[in-house]
This record gives structure tokens, sequence and C-alpha cells, in this order.
């Protein structure tokens, strides 16, 4: 009975999950963090020759350095509070999982193949998945009164800090002033009223607003926005962008079928490709095939798109590069990661900043949001 009486304390009830405030700016640095993480470990390698960190029969592979990052990345949040420990466990996560999941073909094969075709696509895929959560986080969503009083407890960190600023008091007393009109709990409205009178004290103290990077690199964007940003410029270099893209899409299969129009010619470049390790086998010949085809497809919508802004018929060509960036970005990329492996990835990097850039065109010039 004592070692019960003990533990209870250390084994919290199970209680309605609170959605944390900001979350979604935490899982952006941990996609940052696994994109560079991946790709930095694979340029580097290839630069270096892959060299090995150990002798004889040691080998450290940069999978047990992942563990120690996504190690002291779980640490951070039980030992502290501070909200920088946040932060550093997303950057610590994203740096961990990529060099982590960057090994995934020695997991998957008996043969410890780090060069297994499908890691690529595997890790590419993995990021998607994540990227897809991400999106799911950012989306607005209705948040109840205990949800609210616990962001405002959580802001209460600052006056704990003593680094309150008359900006972040103000923030908190509009939140405190909104959830009071939406509370109908008693115990909450009076809980409320005590936070509203503590954080409106004359003698509370007060530092000068310190914007922070967040805040400074939006301050230089919106000055770069105003100055330089306007529907006709972004037109003309989403157009310029577009075709170039879609021409890049369709150089690749066109090559291709240019080379091989006869069933004879076709049988050569079937053994050029087995011979060069482009395809293994009839299997992933079918998938090159599907591979080719759907470069044709997206490289074509992709061209059109940039013609249709280029005309002034922006409304289409959001619409239509939308869906040509999305098919290559989540069906595409993945057979190219296969058959091209890490190659992919400066592609995958311009497709996502276009894509970007097509959901900006829409929600500041169409007043329509795309996701």
């Amino acid at each position: 009975m004592m070692k019960i009486k003990i533990m209870e304390p250390f084994i919290p009830r199970l209680r309605k999950p609170v959605a944390r405030e900001g979350a979604e700016r935490y899982l952006l640095f941990t996609l940052l963090s696994f994109a560079a993480s991946v790709s930095l470990t694979r340029l580097f390698l290839d630069l270096t020759g892959y060299p090995q960190l150990g002798g004889g029969d040691l080998h450290i592979a940069h999978v047990l350095w992942g563990g120690l990052l996504l190690f002291i990345g779980a640490l951070l949040p039980l030992l502290y509070v501070n909200r920088w420990a946040l932060f550093a466990d997303s950057i610590l996560a994203g740096a961990g999982v990529g060099l982590f999941i960057d090994e995934v073909g020695k997991f998957i094969t008996s043969t410890n193949d780090y060069f297994y075709p499908p890691a690529a696509p595997i890790i590419y895929a993995f990021f998607l998945i994540t990227l897809l959560l991400y999106m799911g986080v950012r989306k607005p969503k209705k948040r109840d009164t205990r949800t609210e009083l616990f962001t405002v407890l959580n802001d209460l960190e600052e006056v704990l800090d003593e680094d309150l600023s008359e900006r972040e008091r103000a923030r908190i007393l509009d939140r405190l002033n909104r959830i009071e009109h939406n509370s109908h709990n008693a115990d909450f409205t009076r809980l409320i009223k005590e936070l509203q009178d503590f954080i409106s004290y004359d003698t509370l103290y007060l530092v000068p607003h310190r914007p922070g990077l967040v805040e400074r690199s939006q301050a230089r964007w919106k000055r770069f926005e105003d100055r330089w940003v306007n529907r006709r410029g972004l037109q003309i270099a989403l157009a310029g962008a577009l075709i170039f893209v879609g021409l890049w899409a369709l150089v690749y299969p066109i090559a291709i079928a240019t080379v091989a129009y006869t069933p004879t010619m076709i049988g050569d470049l079937i053994v050029t490709l087995v011979q060069g390790g482009f395809i293994r086998g009839p299997g992933e010949l079918a998938w090159f095939e599907i591979r080719l085809v759907l470069q044709l497809t997206v490289g074509l919508i992709l061209f059109v798109s940039g013609v249709l802004f280029a005309i002034g018929r922006d409304r289409q060509a959001t619409g239509l590069s939308y869906l040509g960036l999305l098919i290559s970005i989540t069906m595409v990329n993945l057979l190219m990661f296969y058959f091209d492996q890490f190659s992919t990835i400066v592609i995958a990097l311009v497709e996502f900043v276009l894509l970007l850039a097509i959901i900006y065109y829409r929600r500041h010039y169409l007043h329509n949001r795309l996701v």
C-alpha cells in the first residue's frame, strides 16, 4: 500500500488533450530541420566519398547521432518548462529523425544496403506525411474556454521571467476579455477576473518590446512585399517559373520517346536502362513507364498554367498549376526518388516553393484559400 501511495502523484490522470498555442511553428521547425538533416547528410557523404567513423570492426553510423539528438530532444521538455526548450526540442527532433531515417535502407534489407533504391522514396513519403500533419495543425480550430486559459497561463511565463512587454500584456488582456464572454463556468469566470486584475496592475513590471527573429523576419518581408511585390509582376514571375518547370518535366519523357519509337529501339533502351542500373526488371519497367506518363502529364499542365498566367487568366492558372504541382509533389517525385535517388531533392524544393507562391498569389489577389 505504501508503494502505491508513493507512486500516485507521479502517474497523471488522463484528461482531454489541450492544443498548444503556436504548435504549428514548432512543427514547421521540425520539418525544416528534418529536410536539412537528410539533404546535408547525403550531400556531405557524397562529397567526401562516404567516410566511416571508426576503425576495424567499429563503425559509428550516423543513426546513433540521430538517436542521441532524439533522446536529448525528448529530455528537454521533461526537464524544463521554458518555451526555448520546445524550440530546441523541435530542432533536435527534426535533425535526429533525419539522421535516423536516412539509414532506413540498412534497416529494411538483410544485406544492410544503405543505397537500397526504395529508401529515398520512403524518406520522402515520411516527410510528406509529416507535412500533411503540419497542414492539419495549422488550420484554425475552435478553442474552448479551458484551452484559452491554458494558453493564458502559459503566456504568464513572460511575467515570471520579468520580460512582459506592453504589447504582450495587451494581447493577454484581449484574450481574457474574449474568453470571459464565452465562459459559462463560475470558477473559470472568477479565475479570469483575477487574472485581468493582476495583468492590469499599473505597478506590473514591463519591458520595452523587443521583436524576436520571426517578428523581425516578418517585418522585413512586409517591407519587401510593399515595395517590390505586385500582382502583374508576380503573374510574370509565376508564368516564367511554371513554363520553365513544365518544359523541364517534359524533357526526360520526350528524350526517351525520341530514342525509342520502334519495338527494336524500345528493347535496346530497356537493355541500356537495366545495364545502367536505372531499372532492375519487368516490374520496375512498369513503374518507369508510369513515371514517364505522369511526368509528361504534369509538364503539360504546368506549361499551360504558365501560358495562362502570361495572358492574364490567373484564376484558371492558379487552379491548374495547383493541381499539377500536387500531382508532381505527391506522386511523380516518389517515383523520381526511386529512380533518380536524392538528386530529386532540388526538383522537389523548387516545386514546394512554387506551390507556396501559387497559394500566396491566390490568397492575396483572388481572395480564395487553396488550403
